[in-house]
């Protein structure tokens, strides 16, 4: 995590998503502007958080670990997503695990703060509008998502992990992280191969230097109806 010390650039994403007038003033005296590269963590599931973040550029992935070690994808999040506000008001630790998936630049706020802001009414509607739609998301990831064809699972997963690139070529995940993709989204990693198999003959993606590479995001759409992992449900 790095902090950029820019309030013209904090000041732009707050007039970009409609902050400057749900946000307190004297609240964001105390905001900072955080840049976490790829793969690096926001939070980690079951210790103490500090600070509630508003993403405001990149995507994150959110993940729950069971006691037994294994895990489950809970969903992925754009602008404008908010991490850790049900745990820092609350004084709980962390329910899930965030990492980046791109790099990712959010607006932090200490936690020490904002109990002293938590009677301003904008404040307190965008957290009740944050924390419903949340549990409304995991409700279905938990659920719902799992009775998707593991087709429809895998073609979301990998349309929410590629990312495109100035020559316009998309990105892909490591061959060697698989299994740990097949445990994300709940399936074997062997079903997962075979499915990537069919994924590969109809030109869908590509292995290339221990890459899987994703060629055809149309073609992913076309089988996932829409990303399950982004937009809480399909079309029919």
């Amino acid at each position: 995590m790095k902090e950029i010390m820019d309030t013209k650039r904090i000041n732009q994403y707050l007039s970009q998503f409609g902050l400057e007038n749900i946000l307190p003033e004297a609240l964001r005296q105390h905001l900072g502007l955080y840049r976490f590269g790829s793969d690096e963590t926001l939070c980690q599931q079951g210790e103490e958080p500090q600070f509630i973040y508003f993403i405001v550029q990149g995507k994150v992935k959110v993940f729950t670990t069971s006691t037994e070690g294994k895990t489950l994808l809970i969903n992925f999040t754009t602008p404008l997503g908010v991490i850790g506000e049900i745990e820092c008001l609350r004084g709980m630790e962390n329910l899930n695990t965030v990492t980046a998936v791109s790099s990712v630049e959010a607006i932090g706020v200490h936690k020490r703060w904002l109990r002293q802001f938590e009677g301003e009414a904008s404040f307190l509607k965008l957290l009740l509008d944050v924390v419903t739609h949340k549990f409304y998301l995991k409700s279905i990831s938990l659920s719902y998502n799992l009775l998707y064809p593991v087709e429809i699972r895998v073609a979301s997963y990998l349309l929410s992990v590629s990312t495109e690139d100035v020559k316009g070529a998309y990105s892909g995940i490591s061959i060697a992280s698989l299994k740990d993709t097949a445990n994300l989204i709940g399936t074997s990693y062997r079903h997962l191969n075979r499915v990537l198999q069919g994924f590969g003959q109809s030109g869908l993606v590509v292995r290339s230097n221990g890459t899987l590479i994703v060629k055809d995001r149309k073609g992913l759409y076309d089988i996932a109806g829409q990303n399950i992992y982004e937009n809480g449900d399909r079309k029919s």
